[in-house]
């Protein structure tokens, strides 16, 4: 057969199949959510956006907390509110990285923690800054060089922090593991190791525990750990770095994305909200906005929308808010803490816990997962019939509370998150370093999942594609059809 018929015939059964795939397997989409929740979490956002000052939010001790600082930034990307605070907070940040991810401050010298280091690689590609100068750190860099290499066993691909005599030892944890593959994921390529690690952090339940070491050090995976706790907020976290792990090709980040969010599906309360693990066991807005966000994230629409009207009913509105009207968008920890502040209004002793539940609430009612944030457009108030574009699961999930760490005037401690605690303790930091955010990855998933979808993947470009092939295919066969003649 003369090669312009083999050409054209190729192509011809190309577009045929290319069409025929359009048609029947179109990209899967997460659906958007309500329309009033998308309006709740702005609100939020906006009412967040008014707590910082010159470019970073407080903390209980400190004028500046960098890591609630970092998860503000966050919630500001995610709905696109105040472009101008989001463009200061990005700067602060970018001038503190030591602040944050280091000691120095404290007089402690030699001192890295992993997981913040993390954190702040995702949150510069989050808010779509250079993480290989930011702050004039190549932040990709010092994350891969804190991976543990092949010399470290079973903790190989773990996030590590540099230590010090005076540091105290590395507690890094599952939230730091998640940013880390977040990180990396939407930095470079993503090292296999890394997600492996991660993976190994699931017991066969499918939930995620939050520390890797048991009492007589490193333990080599959940399962290998007797009574290991499982926790919502890091099996929310891993589920979403799986998805993005999963978009980047990692091999069995999908299978453990979807058992992460079977999980967590198990966990969601009656009223669509969640607890966490240890202090934070209780329904909270913490651990149900970054559990809705991970159910969203994995596809399961019904599960995340419940989640989301559990958040709703925890927000202060100008007609509920009473004593608590003028901070109207704000969310509270729980229904406790609500109920207080409409009667009395929010004490300062309270604002800093309200500030942790607001920017990590609004993820769930935003709906835009941690991999998609600064990729996607922020979710609008308007109908969208496509929604975000992102990776799906089939089946049940659950999640627990981001947490946030400052640095603390000792070196006592390892970068533990701190979680924000119930309205009996004011303030959810600890004394430990600071903490990590989650990041994703955008290349189409391959594995896994069994129905993973492209994330951000939109029609439009299938078309496109189709039109290519059709146009290449009908210019090959006149082409080949003058030829022969």
């Amino acid at each position: 057969m003369p090669l312009s018929r083999r050409l054209t015939t190729g192509l011809g059964m190309a577009t045929v199949t290319a069409l025929a795939a359009i048609t029947v397997t179109p990209p899967a989409v997460v659906a958007a959510p309500a329309p009033a929740h998308v309006t709740a979490a702005r609100d939020a956002a906006s009412w967040l956006a008014g707590e910082f000052t010159d470019g970073s939010l407080p903390g209980p001790f400190t004028p500046e907390d960098w890591g609630l600082t970092i998860d503000g930034l966050v919630a500001l990307s995610a709905t696109g509110v105040d472009a101008p605070a989001r463009q200061a907070a990005t700067a602060q940040v970018a001038r503190h990285v030591r602040s944050y991810n280091s000691y120095d401050d404290w007089g402690i010298e030699g001192f890295t923690d992993g997981g913040a280091t993390a954190k702040l690689l995702y949150a510069a590609a989050a808010a779509d800054a250079d993480p290989t100068d930011f702050g004039g750190y190549d932040l990709r860099a010092e994350t891969l060089s804190l991976i543990a290499t092949a010399d470290a066993g079973h903790q190989r691909g773990r996030i590590t922090s540099r230590t010090t005599a005076d540091s105290g030892p590395d507690a890094s944890n599952t939230f730091d593991q998640s940013f880390a593959v977040l990180g990396l994921a939407r930095s470079g390529d993503l090292p296999q190791d890394t997600v492996d690690f991660l993976i190994r952090q699931q017991c066969a339940a499918g939930g995620f525990r939050l520390y890797p070491d048991a009492a007589d050090g490193p333990s080599p995976s959940c399962d290998d750990q007797p009574g290991a706790t499982l926790d919502v907020d890091s099996t929310a976290m891993a589920v979403q770095a799986l998805l993005a792990a999963a978009e980047d090709g990692a091999t069995g980040a999908g299978d453990a994305a979807r058992k992460g969010a079977d999980w967590l599906v198990t966990q969601q309360h009656a009223d669509g909200s969640f607890g966490g693990s240890g202090p934070t066991t209780g329904a909270n807005s913490n651990s149900t906005g970054l559990a809705g966000q991970a159910l969203a994230a994995a596809g399961r629409d019904d599960e995340a929308a419940r989640a989301a009207k559990a958040l709703a009913a925890l927000q202060l509105t100008a007609g509920d808010g009473g004593a608590a009207a003028a901070d109207a968008g704000a969310i509270a920890y729980n229904t406790d803490g609500f109920t207080a502040a409409a009667a009395a209004g929010i004490t300062e002793t309270d604002r800093d816990q309200w500030r942790r539940a607001t920017a990590q609430a609004l993820l769930g009612l935003a709906q835009v997962p941690l991999g998609r944030i600064g990729l996607d457009p922020p979710p609008t108030s308007h109908p969208n019939p496509t929604g975000t574009a992102s990776p799906t699961v089939p089946s049940t999930p659950t999640a627990s509370p981001t947490r946030t760490t400052s640095p603390p005037p000792t070196g006592t401690a390892g970068p533990t998150p701190s979680v924000t605690s119930p309205p009996a303790t004011s303030a959810p930091t600890t004394a430990a370093p600071p903490t990590t955010a989650a990041p994703p990855s955008t290349t189409p998933a391959a594995s896994g999942l069994g129905g993973l979808p492209t994330t951000g993947a939109a029609i439009g470009s299938y078309l496109l594609v189709a039109l290519l092939l059709i146009g290449g295919g009908v210019t090959l066969l006149v082409l080949g059809r003058r030829r022969a003649g």
